[in-house]
């Protein structure tokens, strides 16, 4: 996988010293041209050899959602402080974790701890749980399986 990530650097590097022109246009431009060009290259490998293939749209459609969850959590907070009423409604979670090596933890716990409005407040010592603050529970059991299938699930999907 490294070395398609590797390759697809070397071939935007390629299409900008080509063309010319260094721009942040032009390096998307290349980033996908290499990477149906290297996609094209490899149709007929074996299955280990696409992984690259695979994970690279997860991780773009990763980065959208979490895009998307940080501005709505951002729009939600920043309505809550320009309103003369709180729509708070603050609550503690007990979240079992599927993630099982430290970096995986890690990572779960950033992108929780960066979309306004939720924090992470303790990893279990066993690491089979974390406890998250937020400030909209509106509905315990509808935040956790968001969560788990949104956030952990396509986020383990990307890290394994």
């Amino acid at each position: 996988m490294l070395k398609y990530f590797l390759l697809n650097i070397l071939l935007i590097f390629v299409w900008v010293a080509l063309t010319g022109q260094l721009n942040y246009p032009n390096f998307v431009f290349g980033a996908v041209a290499g990477f149906f060009i290297l996609w094209l290259l490899t149709k007929n490998s074996n299955k280990s050899e696409k992984e690259y293939f695979y994970r690279v749209p997860k991780i773009i459609l990763f980065i959208l959602y979490f895009l998307y969850d940080m501005l709505y959590a951002n729009f939600q907070v920043a309505m809550d402080v320009i309103t003369p009423n709180y729509h708070t409604t603050p609550g503690m979670i007990k979240y079992d974790i599927d993630a099982k090596t430290d970096f995986e933890i890690t990572m779960l716990t950033n992108i929780i701890a960066l979309t306004p409005g939720t924090m992470v407040v303790e990893i279990a010592e066993d690491k089979t749980h974390i406890y998250i603050h937020t400030m909209y529970l509106k509905d315990k059991e509808k935040f956790i399986y968001r969560m788990k299938e949104r956030t952990e699930k396509k986020l383990l999907e990307i890290l394994r």
